[in-house]
């Protein structure tokens, strides 16, 4: 059963962390810290797709949303393991990921119920941009405060996994929509995401070109982590 006084501070650890204020998590309140996450995920995912009416199901369901913190958290989690990051597991991790979902409610504001359809898609890829940027500094931020790697290890482990992510979308045609904007849409299936789609296709293209550079200076670090280790042992 929860407890009022757990769930206050839980929302007070929340605020604090997206303000990129320090916090102390405590691991008897995981179940508390995972359940507003997971809360706040699902919200983002039904709020992006509620009025597209190209989206699947599951989109409309937000399962995509929820499972796909899972799946980030153990990607995440495991391209940082090599690089031997200090306190470093996956539930903390998990619970990371899932606290960052609220900026993310931003997609579930029916700007375009108050403002052209024109605006309504400027002001969707803001939307993106706002949350894309806070999210990826936020998890900078947690990368810095709990691994206490260099930056240039937390750049690279910070933008590996989101270009791994997207360049593996992009090739399995997860976001169809993709390939309906390079063919031209339709006015009359337009809808005020359509512009942020656009942005999406400019950062799979980005993340794609990235991804190489990424893996290779992945691979150099974690050569060196290892050359270290072994002399530490000798």
């Amino acid at each position: 059963m929860f407890n009022a006084s757990i769930l206050k501070q839980v929302v007070k650890d929340e605020i604090r962390l997206l303000t990129f204020r320090p916090f102390k998590f405590n691991p008897d309140y995981f179940k508390y810290y995972l359940t507003l996450g997971l809360l706040f995920t699902w919200l983002a995912g039904v709020g992006r797709y509620w009025d597209n009416p190209r989206a699947d199901l599951w989109q409309y369901l937000g399962l995509g949303s929820v499972v796909y913190v899972f799946v980030f958290a153990l990607i995440l989690w495991g391209i940082n393991k090599p690089l031997r990051p200090k306190h470093w597991q996956y539930k903390n991790v998990l619970v990371f990921v899932c606290m960052t979902s609220p900026p993310a409610v931003l997609y579930a504001i029916p700007v375009e119920r108050f403002v052209s359809m024109e605006i309504a898609q400027l002001m969707n890829v803001w939307f993106l941009a706002i949350v894309a940027l806070w999210r990826v500094a936020l998890l900078v931020v947690f990368l810095k405060r709990v691994t206490e790697m260099t930056y240039w290890s937390i750049l690279v482990a910070s933008l590996l996994p989101l270009t791994l992510i997207v360049s593996a979308l992009s090739f399995l045609n997860l976001e169809h929509v993709v390939f309906n904007i390079m063919a031209g849409l339709n006015s009359n299936t337009a809808t005020a995401n359509d512009a942020a789609y656009h942005v999406l296709v400019g950062i799979t293209v980005l993340s794609i070109v990235l991804l190489p550079v990424l893996l290779i200076a992945y691979v150099i670090i974690v050569a060196r982590q290892r050359e270290r280790g072994e002399k530490d042992t000798v």
